[in-house]
Order: structure tokens, then C-alpha cells, then sequence
């Protein structure tokens, strides 16, 4: 005798049921659902059937219909990648990725470092305080262009803030620094970056720090809490689900995005921002468009939509906590 087992939601409705119960809000969240399959799922359905393809100027006019060469163009970057080899453009690929890598950890660093300083400082009582916060967030409102700008002057190597203040005030260097030549070009490019971030991510703790309830911070000064276990036990856990937010951010900002790209545009004058100051979706997109390699971008960034991926379940592994707490 056989037995068959219908499966109910909690409510004791079938899906069916379920379905034709809320069919009005499936119709109401039908047009979002709609443009999200159309601007997301079909282009990149798309970009993985053409990273498949020897799709390039010459194949260009047969588009879906180039040459098919399976997995050639993963193993070649995957391969240059782990071994420093491969074209020119796979090279420079690799010397992307490596700076996205260390801009991702410094700017993250700086940033929510910064922040919390500035942040825990606006949270204090004093004079000028509502004056204070508003000046702290001029970096953030000034257009990029602008900053780009300022901090092109400021990097220059005859005349320009830094060296002035290193050469002839401060006499730690003898001879003015090329900031914007060579290694130095991250650390030009980094510190405006850090810049114009700290502000909003002290907006951020700040808007935080002021839904701790006060009483917390009294009962363990009454338990013998010093300043810094208050600050460990209580704050940074309160404060985790914005910490993870910023993180996140920030890794998509100049890991998986653009980052502070047009600042680099504005500082350099040009899009050339020499091989050190290039980042990763920045270098696929040049390359894909100066080389007509399309195939080859499209692989690059299927990659890229992995590794977003790998760091998405890493970074929810570790603040799963924090997040679900809320």
C-alpha cells in the first residue's frame, strides 16, 4: 500500500494556495523581479557563454557564434596569475589584482580605523561640536573631480605640499619625492582615498555609538571597567553590524568596483595611471576594449564574479554572528 506524503507550510495552506493567496504582491514585486533577470541574469549568463569564445575583433561579426574554445582563456589567466607568465595583458592583469588586493586591505584599515577615532571624538560633549561634525564631512561632499584635484597639487614634485613639507620644513628627505611615479603611485593614490571615506564611515559609527544605551558603559564602570575593556566588550560588539556593513563596502568599492579611479583620472590628468595605480575591474575593462579581446574580458570577469562570490561567504562566515544578532 503506498503512502503519499503532501508537503504544507506551517499554516497548513499548500503552495498553491499559498500562491493564489498572495498573488497581488506577486504582482507587485513582478517588475522588479523582471528588470533584476534582465539587467543581472541574462547579462551574465551572456558574459559566461562568451568567455567560452575566441571572440575578438576579427570573430566579432559571428558575436555568439565565434569559434568555441572551452576553458583556454580560464587557463591561461589562471595560469599566469599563479605563475607570473602569459601575455602581456594577463601580466597585467596579475599587477591588478595585486594592488586591488592592498588597496582593499589598506583603505579598509584606514578608513574604519580613522572613523572610529573621529567618531568616538564627535560622540564626547563640547563647544563647537555640532560645527565640528559638519567640517568633518567636507572631504565627503567635495566632488571627485575636485579631490582628484587638490591632491594632484598637493603630490607634486617641484612645489607640492608634501615634499615642501618634507624637504624644507621638516628636512626628513633631501631631494623631493615623485609621488606620482613608480610604488609611490599607491600610496598617492591611497591617502585621498582614505580621505574622502573617513568621513562617512565616522558618520556611520558615530549614528552607532549613539544607540548604545549609556547605562551599559555605567554598570560596567561600576564592575571596575577601564576605558579600554569598555571599549572592547561593549562597543566594538555593539557597533560589529555597521563595522560589517563598512567592510563590505569597502571591498566592493575597490575590490569588485571602479574605486577611487576617477580621483586617480583627475590626479593624472589622463586615464594612464601607470601600473601601479590600475586596479582590478578597471585593468579587465581596458584590456577587454584597447585589445578587443572580448573573450578573454569576458572570462576575466567571470573570475572576478567568483572571487566577489569566495569573499562574500568569507566575510558572512565571520560576521554572521553580528548580523543574525540583530
Amino acid at each position: 500500500m503506498a503512502i503519499q506524503l503532501k508537503l504544507r507550510h506551517p499554516s497548513g495552506l499548500s503552495l498553491g494556495q499559498r500562491i493564489r493567496q498572495n498573488r497581488i504582491a506577486y504582482l507587485f514585486i513582478a517588475p522588479s523581479l523582471l528588470m533584476m533577470i534582465l539587467i543581472h541574469l541574462i547579462p551574465t549568463a551572456q558574459a559566461l557563454y562568451m568567455s567560452f569564445l575566441d571572440l575578438r575583433q576579427s570573430t566579432l561579426r559571428l558575436y555568439l557564434g565565434a569559434p568555441f574554445v572551452g576553458l583556454e582563456h580560464y587557463q591561461d589567466i589562471l595560469v599566469g596569475l599563479f605563475t607570473g607568465g602569459g601575455s602581456s595583458n594577463i601580466k597585467g592583469l596579475s599587477q591588478a589584482l595585486r594592488n586591488a588586493l592592498w588597496f582593499t586591505l589598506w583603505l579598509n584599515v584606514g578608513t574604519l580605523g580613522l572613523g572610529m577615532v573621529f567618531a568616538l571624538l564627535l560622540n564626547r560633549k563640547f563647544i563647537g561640536r555640532g560645527i565640528a561634525r559638519t567640517l568633518v564631512l567636507l572631504p565627503w561632499v567635495v566632488p571627485t573631480f575636485v579631490v582628484g584635484l587638490i591632491w594632484r597639487y598637493i603630490w607634486l614634485q617641484q612645489g607640492g605640499l608634501a615634499n615642501r613639507i618634507l624637504v624644507d620644513w621638516l628636512h626628513v628627505v633631501d631631494q623631493p619625492i615623485q609621488w606620482l611615479l613608480n610604488e609611490n603611485t599607491r600610496w598617492a593614490l591611497l591617502i585621498p582615498a582614505i580621505w574622502r571615506g573617513v568621513p562617512y564611515t565616522a558618520l556611520m559609527l558615530l549614528a552607532g555609538l549613539q544607540t548604545i544605551p549609556g547605562d551599559l558603559y555605567e554598570a560596567s564602570h561600576v564592575d571596575g571597567a577601564t576605558r579600554l575593556q569598555q571599549f572592547w566588550y561593549i562597543t566594538i560588539p555593539m557597533l560589529k553590524p555597521i563595522i560589517a556593513l563598512q567592510v563590505m563596502f569597502g571591498v566592493v568599492f575597490t575590490l569588485f568596483g571602479f574605486g577611487p579611479y576617477n580621483i586617480a583620472t583627475s590626479m593624472f590628468g589622463s586615464t594612464n595611471h601607470g601600473s601601479y595605480a590600475e586596479l582590478l575591474i578597471p585593468a579587465i575593462a581596458r584590456q577587454t576594449f584597447s585589445s578587443q579581446l572580448y573573450g578573454y574580458g569576458a572570462a576575466a570577469s567571470v573570475l572576478a564574479m567568483f572571487l566577489a562570490m569566495i569573499f562574500v561567504a568569507l566575510w558572512y562566515r565571520v560576521f554572521r554572528g553580528a548580523l543574525t544578532a540583530q
